[in-house]
């Protein structure tokens, strides 16, 4: 199905991560929004196999699938550029890639430790460098990076992934105030649980949402330029509660 529209500029993004689950919903929802988009992820089938089937229903090409594996930082300036030149420009970029191993309560495993690291905020900010840069000296352009709630807190589950997580809110935070002067956006996305591979295994989850309803809420947390944004919203008094717990108490819960 062609654009209808076709003396609207096409707006233009990037995915990382987004082969499956969140990521994989935000380039239907980008793309059905009128988006072309670049769709990077380390699953090169999985995402070959996503990218033709929405170029197919477009009846165009609205997708280009890049296979990159974000821990391979030196590469992360040459393909940026490149993608911006194949797309002709770029208004979006999203950080998705994440990874959550399973740890249990007595176990500390760097290697588990480093990649969760090495995915979730050194990637990040390898990547989204390019994009504040680039961004900054235009003076327009939205960076969104897909954090989690679990950042909030130094849960006595997962301590590295909270903390992976917290330090890619802090430096989403610090880019939103860096960049606020040359009219770039940073939003922080902090989901719940959503229903994807990370969520399995998982005990005592609620309020769980599709890969789907996320992509949705982050798209209008886009539109609406919101800085920081709880998914799905309640999830933020769950947080408010939680950061105003007590260290004393807060050491004691089992979560």
């Amino acid at each position: 199905m062609q654009s209808t529209r076709p003396l609207e500029p096409q707006k233009r993004a990037i995915v990382v991560g987004a082969s499956s689950g969140i990521g994989a919903a935000l380039v239907r929802e980008l793309v059905h929004s009128g988006y072309k988009v670049a769709a990077i992820a380390r699953r090169e089938a999985k995402l070959q196999t996503m990218c033709d089937a929405i170029n197919a229903a477009q009846e165009e090409t609205a997708v280009l699938p890049i296979t990159h594996n974000v821990t391979n930082y030196d590469e992360i300036p040459a393909i940026f550029q490149q993608i911006v030149s194949d797309l002709g420009g770029l208004d979006l970029i999203i950080y998705n890639a994440g990874i959550l191993h399973n740890v249990s309560i007595n176990e500390y495993n760097f290697e588990k430790d480093k990649s969760m690291m090495e995915i979730n905020t050194l990637g990040a900010i390898a990547w989204l460098n390019q994009a504040a840069m680039r961004f900054e000296s235009a003076k327009a352009g939205h960076i969104v990076g897909v954090g989690s709630i679990a950042g909030d807190r130094g849960r006595v589950g997962s301590p590295v992934y909270n903390t992976s997580k917290a330090a890619f809110h802090t430096y989403l935070e610090s880019l939103r105030n860096r960049l606020a002067k040359f009219d770039v956006n940073v939003t922080t996305i902090k989901p719940g649980f959503v229903q994807t591979q990370m969520l399995e295994g998982a005990q005592r989850t609620f309020w769980v949402i599709t890969p789907e309803e996320a992509a949705t809420q982050i798209h209008n947390a886009v539109k609406r330029k919101r800085q920081t944004v709880y998914v799905p919203a309640r999830w933020g008094l769950v947080g408010m509660i939680i950061q105003h717990i007590p260290s004393f108490v807060f050491r004691r819960l089992s979560f």
